[in-house]
């Protein structure tokens, strides 16, 4: 990937290179989990740990910031429920 390659969502994880994916926290479903890589430009990707050459959701410092809140206040628990 270049400075000039047009980043998007869904585009294939493996576009944004193999470096600087984490996985920001381990459970114990069995190595299945979502990994996380900062992009240049702030932006933020996720992708299955399981499918790294599948796609990867894109978003955006902000939208990741309100993400973050919301899960951090119970926001998103019904997914879970």
């Amino acid at each position: 990937m270049t400075s000039m390659d047009p980043i998007y969502s869904g585009m294939p994880a493996i576009d944004l290179g193999t470096e600087g994916w984490h996985k920001p926290w381990s459970g114990t479903n069995g190595g299945s989990c979502v990994e996380a890589k900062r992009l240049p430009d702030g932006s933020v990707a996720l992708r299955q740990s399981k499918d790294p050459d599948g796609p990867a959701l894109v978003y955006t410092r902000d939208e990741m910031i309100s993400f973050l809140a919301g899960a951090k206040s119970g926001e998103a628990d019904f997914l879970v429920a």
